[in-house]
């Protein structure tokens, strides 16, 4: 029986959970969403809910115990400089998971996990100012 264990296995060895939560709470919070199956984000909430709450102390034991989770100095600095700030006066549920259906392959429940009020312009690194008639003239010149 299964009594007082917490946490999921997700059919992925210690090593393989603590790396794949570490590198999912860098990718939540350097892009503020995500995509992934409902039970890693079941997973992730909790893990990001407590490095959340570290970064608003933002003093040298928060960033190092910060260190200790996950290893992406840009991600801390994100997460203390700008996380950290937005939800100062939040007590908790910094996040939220919306369900999104099942995936084509193996009908696996999808779910996206994002952060409350978070910024939508975050999404990635993509420029959004160019428009069509920039990539046409910009394809035929080398």
């Amino acid at each position: 029986m299964r009594h007082k264990i917490k946490g999921r296995k997700l059919n992925v060895t210690s090593s393989h959970r603590k790396a794949m939560l570490a590198n999912m709470a860098v990718s939540l919070v350097t892009h503020e969403q995500i995509k992934t199956t409902l039970p890693k984000a079941k997973e992730l909430r909790p893990y990001i809910e407590v490095l959340v709450t570290k970064a608003k102390d933002n003093n040298l034991a928060a960033r190092r115990n910060i260190l200790s989770k996950i290893k992406d100095k840009k991600a801390i600095e994100k997460l203390i400089d700008v996380l950290g700030v937005r939800y100062k006066d939040r007590p908790g549920g910094y996040t939220r998971i919306v369900k999104a259906g099942f995936r084509y392959g193996d009908l696996a429940p999808i779910a996206y996990i994002e952060f409350v009020d978070r910024d939508i312009n975050a999404k990635g690194n993509i420029p959004q100012d160019n428009s069509k008639e920039d990539i046409k003239s910009n394809k035929g010149t080398k």
